[in-house]
């Protein structure tokens, strides 16, 4: 889909003022003792909070007052069909373990899809007040009143990596075992960032982020801010990832390359 500079900025205002609105929803929340929480597996731990649903709620206000047309896939509530072809997939808080265990490591997610792929995508962390923003050319962080350019770094070897994951279990057993693989190869491995890993990528700081079994909405506003700085998102087979499952996101094509190879016993 062509979009004008004019629908461009739209989009880009419309996100911000989304940001802007949930930032002091999701303080009013983080490292206090007035959080309900609800788990949503009968067997397991898949925490969700009032915040997660009042976050989403205010996007969804914002987007039906700002851009009526488009449509919405969020993680709480069920789908709005898009009449514009423009489709919001929004995560209110990615990282519910982390924010409930007082751990700023979680953050808001924001995509834009234009029913081919993600065009653009905000990764927002209100505690840290760092707002990473990719997409239409450019990948920028909104640290404060600081604004700065954000790129990917050069790492051409696996031994000279680091990469992180949400959990040292990565999906099933076997995936845990191709994940491992790769692993051992790097230089260092860490666990526990959720969405903030990929931000950390998109800036330069690490060089990897291998997971499994996300959903539409984890990966949307990451892939855009990823791809905007110069890396490489795809699944495990090098296709595309706009809808979850197995992800991999590397900041030089060199080590998604050596790592995919890894991950496909080849």
């Amino acid at each position: 889909m062509d979009l004008s500079e004019l629908e461009k900025q739209n989009i880009l205002e419309t996100a911000n003022n989304m940001a802007d609105a949930a930032r002091p929803i999701a303080l009013s929340y983080f490292r206090t003792n007035s959080q309900e929480i609800e788990n949503k597996l009968i067997k397991g731990f898949d925490p969700v909070t009032v915040a997660d649903k009042e976050i989403e709620l205010i996007f969804r206000k914002i987007l039906s007052e700002q851009r009526p047309g488009d449509g919405v896939i969020g993680e709480e509530f069920p789908k709005t069909p898009s009449q514009s072809g423009i489709t919001w997939i929004l995560d209110p808080i990615d990282g519910t373990r982390g924010f409930i265990s007082g751990s700023p490591t979680w953050g808001m997610l924001i995509g834009v899809n234009d029913g081919l792929k993600t065009i653009f995508g905000v990764i927002d962390q209100p505690y840290t007040e760092e707002r990473f923003i990719g997409g239409f050319g450019y990948s920028t962080l909104h640290a404060k009143d600081k604004i700065s350019d954000i790129n990917v770094r050069e790492c051409s070897n696996l031994e000279d990596a680091i990469l992180f994951s949400t959990m040292p279990q990565v999906g099933s057993r076997s995936e845990t075992e191709l994940f491992n693989k790769v692993a051992e190869k790097c230089k260092l491995t860490r666990f526990g960032l959720d969405c903030y890993a990929y931000a950390l990528l998109a800036m330069g700081q690490i060089d990897l982020v291998i997971e499994a079994d996300l959903n539409i909405y984890d990966i949307q506003g990451p892939l855009a801010v990823v791809e905007a700085a110069g890396g490489v998102v795809t699944n495990w087979h090098g296709g595309p990832v706009d809808g979850g499952g197995q992800v991999i996101a590397a900041g030089d094509p060199k080590i998604h390359s050596a790592a995919i190879k890894l991950l496909n016993n080849l």
